[in-house]
């Protein structure tokens, strides 16, 4: 993935956003704002799966360098920050 795949995903993100703004301006449903919510969380998440995969194949395993163990824990590090996302 490149950063401007990531790029890509961020402004269809803001989009949404801005989109429920202008929901919430014109005093739409909330039903309707809820879904679109939950939508912009759903993209977020696909953009943090992205992003760890992007680290894990350009710092994790790019550095030909580091012991396997010291990999094994940069996995683990970003496995854990996901995962604590919610994601």
């Amino acid at each position: 993935m490149a950063a401007s795949a990531l790029q890509t995903r961020l402004r269809r993100i803001e989009g949404q956003v801005q989109g429920v703004q202008r929901m919430l301006e014109g005093d739409r449903d909330c039903e309707e704002v809820l879904t679109q919510l939950l939508s912009i969380r759903s993209a977020v998440e696909a953009a943090c799966v992205l992003m760890t995969e992007q680290h894990l194949r350009d710092c994790v395993f790019g550095d030909a360098e580091e012991s396997a163990s010291d990999r094994v824990q940069e996995v683990m590090d970003a496995v854990r920050l996901l995962v604590r996302s919610g994601a």
